[in-house]
């Protein structure tokens, strides 16, 4: 069979070297074959194990256990370890070399052997003083590398060895190099082999088949790391869900201690009063028996007395002394017992003191009480969305909605919750938000921006980025401050069928909410770009439209006459509606005017119902155009009365800017109305017409009036 040079198994080793030792007899490897698990073992040792295992078509690696399908033909068919039995080779010769002074040559003649001084990396011989003169006197040998018995020859030793020919072990070859590959018989082959016994075989140049396995390992390598990184991710989420699993334990472990102790208190405060009732109940009943004992001990005195004194009186007194006292005696003592017969001689109290502690229901509930859900938050399913413009020196608030992988709303707080302003420009300054949970599956962030120009927002839960982070963002400088004084003139007029309500979009579009029960979208020019609805009760009609309100991409709709509220993209898309006709929570009747503040809380005002509704948390007042006693009401969140401003004639819009002025659009008096934040009227824009909506541009300050009586829009600049 051809094969390289089969020296190196007759190199023994007295001490074997950890790295080239077989697994199954602990001595080096004897002619190693790789298992498809890639380790190697000892051809013999594999025929044994085979043998062993009674298998004849698996075979089971006693390092990892997995299993190789045995070729037909046997361990035989399996593929060299050349490089392994290179390197039993190599490190039986650098052994002898480095760990014994005496070492005998190779080429003297027996009995005549002297001690080697050198050895030769081609002959693979260790050579005594004169056997390696001859040697390189030799023409057939002057080319051979020779390295001096020490470790420096040692360290040669492998790199000069490395680099060697590989010959044909075939007899009549010549000692020809194995320099091709039978691809059909899967063994290194000489050129006189190819002509021979390989004749009609498939053979290809040794480094031609090298270079396509070199590029296959390449791209497996490849594919590897691109793997590894995969599954390097998988285990740094597998670790991050550990630990989210031990957060999540502690919070709900928190959680319940919290709810269990509450209700302990509870129970040990009801237990109290009822103890404290009882023991009022039992003092009272005690002390009107004790009252009433008293009462009757002073009645058995008195009647005692008298008594013994008639007894006596009998016994001792003459006839002469009995007549002289009188009839005292027996008219107080029949007054005496006369008083009996006026009070009750039953206990004024009964004993029984009953206490009804239904605890049988209630300890079925505490039985059951509390559940737990597995739910998974998926931070790239979680949601945010902002309703203000960045600008420089304002607060900015992101509001988070955690969901799970499913899409559905998470209803617990209790996840970490980052949010941060990374300017593009100015070094990368960055600005830290502040964050609230509000315990219910959603936060703020409040992000104060210092500098303009475009930004980059990053949020993230639990560490990974939620859905759209992180997400470009330009701030807006602080412009000078407004005077409205200058209103006079509009700048701009927009023509439009009696607008009721507008609203603009933070791309400077108009929004128009018209008595034809369409919402007209107009560009910055006053050109119109789009036309939402029409008129109805599905999703997405309106009847009869009373207040629109937009903050990013998110228009809300006041559809008055079908009683509720519609969420619709900023392009017109449904996308949620929620009340009916009624007066319960979250009904209307006819909803009209409202806004959205700066903390992304909706605030409609519900007409015919004579109250404020307010849709999640909120900060700040509440500032409501009463159009009946034609002033400004200020209220509470909590709905509190605080104070009323403004003397207005109807007003029907109100928009309050982010210095607190407020702007009221009077219907009744023509004109829009501008008060401080104090609520002092400061000045007044006259010549409207049944003036309606008022709404202020997010980017500038630039306020726009439903001119309703004129069939326009109208733009002040500030």
């Amino acid at each position: 069979m051809e094969t390289s040079d089969p020296k190196n198994s007759s190199v023994v080793m007295e001490k074997p070297f950890p790295h080239i030792t077989c697994g199954v007899c602990s001595k080096p490897y004897n002619d190693p074959r790789m298992l498809s698990c890639l380790h190697s073992f000892c051809l013999q040792c594999l025929h044994h194990e085979i043998e062993k295992s009674g298998s004849q078509q698996l075979f089971q690696c006693p390092i990892c256990e997995r299993n190789t399908s045995i070729p037909l033909g046997g361990a035989s068919v399996l593929p060299q370890n050349l490089h392994l039995g290179f390197e039993v080779e190599v490190a039986g010769y650098m052994f002898k070399m480095m760990n014994n002074s005496e070492v005998c040559c190779d080429e003297c003649v027996d009995g005549h052997n002297g001690l080697a001084v050198v050895f030769c990396c081609m002959c693979c011989q260790f050579l005594c003083k004169l056997c390696r003169d001859h040697h390189s006197s030799s023409r057939r040998f002057s080319k051979h590398k020779i390295v001096l018995l020490d470790q420096e020859g040692a360290r040669q030793l492998h790199t000069i060895m490395k680099s060697r020919d590989h010959y044909c072990s075939q007899p009549n070859h010549g000692n020809n190099n194995l320099n091709f590959y039978c691809e059909t018989c899967s063994l290194l082959v000489c050129l006189h082999c190819t002509t021979a016994t390989h004749k009609s075989h498939t053979v290809k140049e040794i480094c031609t088949v090298a270079k396509t396995h070199q590029i296959e390992i390449t791209g497996a390598l490849e594919d590897a790391k691109e793997v590894m990184a995969k599954l390097t991710g998988a285990m740094d989420e597998n670790n991050r869900m550990i630990e989210q699993v031990e957060i999540s334990k502690r919070n709900a472990s928190l959680a319940i201690n919290q709810a269990f102790e509450t209700l302990q208190q509870t129970l040990e405060e009801r237990k109290k009063t009822l103890l404290s009732e009882l023991e009022a109940i039992s003092l009272s009943k005690t002390t009107a028996l004790t009252l009433q004992k008293e009462q009757f001990e002073k009645m058995v005195g008195d009647i005692g007395h008298y008594t013994d004194m008639a007894s006596q009186i009998l016994q001792t007194h003459t006839d002469h002394e009995i007549v002289a006292l009188g009839g005292l005696i027996p008219t107080e003592l029949q007054a005496t017992l006369k008083r009996v017969q006026t009070i009750s001689l039953t206990p004024n109290q009964h004993s029984n003191i009953t206490v009804s502690v239904q605890t049988d229901d209630l300890t079925r509930q505490l039985s059951k009480l509390g559940n737990l859900f597995e739910f998974y938050l998926s931070p790239s399913s979680s949601t945010w969305m902002s309703t203000s413009v960045a600008k420089v020196g304002t607060r900015y608030n992101v509001t988070i909605q955690s969901k799970t992988s499913e899409g559905e709303e998470y209803p617990h707080g209790g996840v970490e919750v980052k949010g941060e302003m990374r300017s593009k420009t100015h070094n990368g300054a960055v600005v830290y938000g502040e964050v609230e949970d509000h315990r219910d599956g959603t936060y703020t962030i409040t992000l104060t921006p210092q500098t303009a120009g475009p930004h980059q927002l990053l949020i993230t839960m639990d560490g990974q980025h939620v859905q759209n982070s992180p997400d470009d963002l330009d701030v807006w400088p602080k412009g000078p401050k407004r005077d409205y004084h200058i209103l006079c003139n509009a700048q701009q007029v927009i023509q439009c069928n009696k607008p009721r309500c507008v609203a603009i979009h933070d791309n400077g579009d108009i929004y128009v909410g018209s008595e034809d029960h369409h919402i007209y979208v107009f560009d910055q020019t006053g050109q119109l770009k789009n036309t939402i609805g029409s008129r109805g009760s599905g999703d997405g009609q309106f009847s009869s439209l009373s207040g629109i309100s937009i903050k990013g991409d998110v228009l809300y709709v006041a559809d008055t006459n079908n009683h509720r509220v519609q969420k619709l993209t900023s392009w017109g898309m449904f996308l949620h509606k929620f009340g009916q006709q009624g007066s319960g929570q979250g009904q209307f009747n006819q909803p009209r005017v409202f806004i959205i503040d700066s903390n992304n809380k909706l605030i409609v005002s519900d007409f015919y119902n004579h109250r404020i509704q307010i849709f999640n948390k909120m900060e700040g007042n509440i500032h409501v155009a009463a159009y009946g006693s034609n002033t400004i009401k200020v209220f509470t969140k909590e709905g509190v009365y605080v104070r009323m401003y403004g003397d207005s004639n109807c007003p029907t819009g109100i928009a309050i800017d982010d210095e607190g002025y407020s702007l009221v659009s009077e219907y009744g008096g023509n004109c829009l109305s501008i008060y401080d934040p104090e609520g002092n009227k400061i000045h007044t824009v006259g010549n409207l017409k049944y003036p309606r909506g008022t709404a202020l541009d997010p980017r500038d300050g630039s306020v726009f009036i439903a001119n309703y009586g004129a069939d326009t829009v109208l733009k002040y600049c500030v």
